[in-house]
């Protein structure tokens, strides 16, 4: 145990690096006399640990290492031998200490100042809020979290606890961007009411039945139950982890949360949008039997189309109306688009008064089209060496720099923007699971009462004329973890 005098250390450097104290002049010495050029004294490094180091967490907690400009001293995943790149982190941060369940790591590590969360969907809010409730600053991969509810606590609960937030929607950095906001604030597209956003998502299993489980096929140092985190306890379901949690309702958020967190953010920025005031949905189906669709609840279904409308904005004069497309779906060409131009895989297309904007995912290769007038192109961006633009670099600079610092304000992806983009992103979902409910009729039939037009109230979090729907608010929590 950690004596007063270490603990009262410990709490004098994190209050150094958060608040940005000057030290006395007594210790301003050179940097280079005390460790050469380009050396970094202990006490202006960060300490960071990283829950969930394989896939995304890996990329996520070595960029916020600043390439060693910060010490990474504890790492935590469910599975250390783990093909999806946890082996790589270890090699990569060999002093860092492991864990295999994110409580010990928090409870344990106490000098720890900042956390990167890269674990399934499922378990960003819990594993967020006892960081964040620790004084720990946060970064959290996309979508913020599994669900509405979640999303609206940690916003308010990182401005409660003045940590630095940044959500792992790298393309908000993306300097490219800047180009469609400028273009808008120009007033060159005019009043926009139509969006249309798509991916080619899901490019893993789903719109099936629900694996089986098979306990006895469990890799031996799995740790399951931390996986399972909220969701309903049940048997290990091979290849559920790492990857194919996605596409079920327990663990994932479907295409929509794996790639409406990149796409969406778009048109949210450069508009300012906020809380929609409705939503609906039309989903695919499979079958395999004649006459009767497949149906299963339980999973995101292979392809979904979702309308969703938002009020005029200081930054868009009319309402507005998005569409989102998933399952390989994609809008057809504007009159103002070439017909032989490939709209891609990913992408996003803002209709306006006036002309059209384009880009692809991430607010890559922006466009402009006005009528008999060329194709302005965004400006060529430099190429920039620094992994991601540096999205997790910047969120690392902004937690020395303290919490409302200008460094903080400046983030593109905090979670006071983040949060209600998560939100919205989310409230597709409310409106695919409303649409697979069901009620067996005494008389025979079967009725789908979810298949309309939700309308939404954004501040009190409500589906105001169909309360089943506010069930996928929120979540039931396993017992142990709740939020």
């Amino acid at each position: 145990m950690a004596s007063k005098k270490q603990k009262k250390q410990s709490v004098n450097r994190r209050s150094f690096i958060k608040q940005g104290v000057v030290a006395s002049s007594l210790f301003i010495v050179p940097r280079h006399v005390l460790g050469g050029v380009g050396f970094i004294a202990p006490s202006d490094q960060l300490n960071l640990a990283g829950i969930g180091v394989g896939g995304k967490g890996q990329s996520d907690i070595r960029n916020a290492s600043v390439m060693g400009r910060e010490r990474v001293s504890a790492l935590c995943d469910v599975q250390p031998s783990g093909t999806h790149g946890v082996t790589k982190s270890i090699e990569r941060f060999p002093n860092a200490k492991f864990y295999d369940n994110f409580r010990t790591l928090l409870d344990k590590e106490k000098d720890i100042d900042a956390v990167t969360i890269s674990t399934p969907d499922h378990t960003h809010g819990v594993i967020a809020a006892a960081a964040m409730e620790r004084g720990k600053h946060v970064y959290v991969q996309k979508p913020l979290t599994h669900n509405i509810r979640e999303a609206r606590l940690l916003t308010e609960l990182a401005r409660q606890q003045k940590v630095v937030t940044q959500m792992g929607n790298q393309g908000a950095s993306n300097p490219e961007q800047l180009e469609i906001q400028k273009w808008i604030q120009q007033d060159l597209i005019g009043a926009i009411d139509k969006v249309y956003v798509w991916t080619n998502r899901p490019v893993w299993p789903q719109g099936g039945a629900m694996p089986m489980p098979e306990p006895a096929s469990k890799p031996a140092d799995l740790n399951w139950n931390q996986w399972l985190g909220p969701a309903p306890e049940t048997p290990y379901v091979p290849n559920m982890h790492p990857f194919n949690w996605r596409g079920w309702w327990d663990y994932g958020t479907g295409a929509l949360g794996d790639m409406g967190c990149h796409l969406i953010d778009i048109p949210f920025k450069a508009l300012q949008l906020k809380y929609p005031t409705d939503v609906e949905c039309s989903v695919g189906s499979t079958y395999t039997k004649m006459w009767n669709a497949d149906y299963h609840p339980e999973g995101c279904p292979p392809s979904s189309a979702v309308s969703i409308h938002f009020d005029p904005t200081p930054n868009n004069p009319v309402r507005m109306n998005m569409i989102w497309n998933d399952g390989g779906i994609r809008p057809f060409h504007p009159d103002l688009i070439p017909a032989d131009v490939d709209l891609g895989g990913n992408g996003v297309i803002m209709i306006g008064t006036k002309g059209i904007i384009t880009c692809e995912a991430y607010g890559d290769n922006p466009k402009l089209y006005r009528q008999g007038e060329p194709v302005l192109e965004g400006a060529v961006i430099s190429e920039n060496s620094e992994p991601e633009n540096g999205h997790q670099r910047k969120w690392i600079d902004a937690c020395k720099a303290g919490f409302n610092s200008a460094e903080h304000l400046a983030l593109t992806s905090s979670f006071d923007y983040s949060g209600p983009l998560t939100e919205t992103v989310l409230m597709g979902n409310i409106a695919i699971r409303s649409y697979m409910l069901k009620t067996e009729n005494p008389n025979g039939g079967t009725t789908f009462e979810g298949r309309k037009k939700l309308l939404w109230n954004g501040d009190a979090m409500q589906i105001t004329n169909f309360e089943a729907a506010n069930q996928f608010v929120g979540r039931a929590y396993r017992a142990g973890w709740e939020f």
